[in-house]
């Protein structure tokens, strides 16, 4: 083709000078159309989403690299608008697919609008994971569904895990890291930068909702007892997620220094922790327990005198916390999760169950004892049945039990769920198993990882749940319109509330087996 001349030339060039700058006016009105929101730190840039304003991967406090098993600190102000469209890294751990660091102290916003002084209640969610992993960048914790719901602001949030917030250092290190915690305290400074900046994105500081899932529902716990943590959250619920007692400062030295000789270090090393590369820190993380050495170590919050001064839940439950209503619930099928790799769990003889469910149970209570139990109760039972049924009843439910029991001593102000209904996948074998409360609170059906099935039994399932937890927030009460009348938790009665595709409440469900593993004490860390 001929090269264009003259005059025809000169307009193509004037077209195309025109094109670009038509180009960057839009990405210029596109950009300008991005929400900004000022924290105390500086500006952010979010986006829009289905209506929602949107931030990820804000910071709420410093690099902790260089402050190493050391309480945190805020972030430095900075001077440009940040870009708020990407979660921040994970904390270091085994196995993670997104990307970890030390730097790790981010958090997520998603809101209806901003500085409008509608003071909507504000929702954090601490993510699950045992202490040990995750993060708050899941889909199912996506916050969209829950603003679009019932106008409220969701936060979820990123911070130390595994050694890296728990490794108790005080009788190996010296004053300087004496606190076991600081992973609960990054908790702590990120409910501070909701104190102090969520009313720029719409939210009402004075109506907090704290809530989390297993770990997360242990990191609830925690805060409800740490000095530190008064007066930051307003409302609580955990969700298949007790932490009853912490660890004890002597045990977590132990496990501290197993994690050391691991590490190549001796026991009156502890200082050159904070120096050791991090991958080789992470690569320890795989230390065997001292105290159960057929496990690795579980890392998690510790009675280390200092930032918790008590245990959570023992022997009483907190009294700085007696006036936050609570939530405490859990699965019917908790330990469907923990075994659905494990084929043969779900194909059981009875000859092989005994042995199988003295691994599961946790309790320590004979398995045949417990196993003649229930083929009385449950007659119908397969062996396999009967291993998840006991082995859910003889793990966390009874810490469960046992804080709603704990709670309901201080006044009328907590209420107990289960979550009877069921994943219909692969044929419903999972049950109401472990995590499958998470999308349908968060209204999340139908992100990556939801095993709740998205048919209208389960849309209708996640709506029920996610109007309770919203009533929660917003008044402190969970009683809507979606749901029977749900009373108190009392230890006379026990009145709990069933969510299932005829949701009801039921006084005292699976009254038996509590009975049966009430033989048999359960105060432990972790559960």
């Amino acid at each position: 083709m001929a090269e264009p001349q003259g005059s025809t030339r000169r307009a193509l060039l004037a077209a195309a000078v025109a094109g670009v700058a038509a180009l960057d006016a839009s990405r210029a009105h596109a950009a300008s159309s991005d929400p900004v929101a000022k924290t105390g730190a500086g500006l952010v840039r979010g986006t829009v989403e289905g209506g929602v304003r949107v931030f990820r991967g804000v910071r709420y406090g410093a690099d902790t690299g260089p402050r190493r098993f050391r309480p945190p600190s805020r972030p430095q102000p900075w001077a440009d608008t940040l870009a708020a469209t990407a979660y921040g890294p994970a904390s270091p751990q085994r196995s993670k697919a997104e990307p970890t660091s030390e730097d790790c102290l981010f958090l997520n916003v998603w809101t209806p609008g901003l500085r409008d002084g509608a003071k909507r209640p504000v929702i954090v969610y601490f993510h699950g994971g045992a202490h040990a992993s995750g993060s708050g960048s899941s889909p199912l914790y996506d916050g969209g569904n829950l603003c679009r719901r019932g106008d409220v602001v969701v936060v979820t949030v990123n911070h130390r895990l595994n050694a890296f917030g728990y490794a108790y250092l005080g009788r190996v290190a010296g004053p300087d890291y004496a606190s076991a915690n600081v992973g609960t305290l990054d908790l702590v400074l990120a409910l501070q930068w909701v104190r102090d900046n969520i009313a720029e994105f719409g939210g009402d500081p004075g109506r907090v909702m704290v809530f989390g899932q297993s770990g997360g529902g242990g990191k609830v716990d925690t805060l409800m007892a740490m000095p530190a943590a008064a007066g930051l959250l307003h409302r609580a619920a955990t969700m298949s997620g007790s932490q009853l007692v912490a660890s004890g400062p002597l045990g977590a030295t132990r496990k501290t220094v197993a994690y050391m000789k691991t590490l190549g270090l001796a026991p009156d090393q502890g200082r050159l922790l904070a120096t050791l590369p991090l991958a080789r820190l992470v690569e320890a993380l795989d230390t065997a327990d001292p105290d159960a050495a057929d496990e690795r170590i579980i890392w998690g919050p510790v009675l280390d005198h200092l930032t918790l001064p008590r245990h959570p839940f023992y022997p009483d439950a907190p009294p700085q916390s007696a006036a936050v209503p609570m939530i405490i619930g859990s699965t019917h099928d908790e330990t469907r999760y923990f075994l659905r790799n494990d084929a043969k769990a779900f194909d059981l003889s009875w000859d092989e169950l005994p042995a199988k469910l003295a691994k599961e149970m946790v309790a320590d209570i004979g398995p045949e004892f417990v196993i003649a139990r229930y083929r009385q109760l449950y007659p119908d039972y397969t062996p396999s049945q009967l291993l998840f049924a006991a082995s859910t009843a003889g793990r966390s439910w009874r810490g469960h039990l046992n804080k709603a029991e704990i709670r309901s001593r201080q006044g009328r102000n907590t209420w107990a769920y289960q979550l009877d209904y069921g994943s219909p996948v692969e044929g419903g074998k999972y049950g109401a198993m472990h995590t499958l409360d998470i999308p349908l609170v968060f209204d999340n059906v139908d992100k990556p990882g939801s095993m709740t099935g998205t048919d209208a039994a389960a849309r209708a399932m996640a709506a029920q749940m996610s109007a309770t937890f919203i009533a929660f927030a917003r008044s402190g009460d969970p009683n809507n319109a979606a749901l029977p009348v749900w009373p108190a938790f009392d230890e006379t009665n026990r009145p709990t509330l069933v969510f299932d595709r005829r949701t009801r409440v039921e006084n005292d469900p699976r009254a038996e087996e509590r009975k049966l593993f009430a033989l048999v004490p359960y105060l432990k860390p972790g559960t």
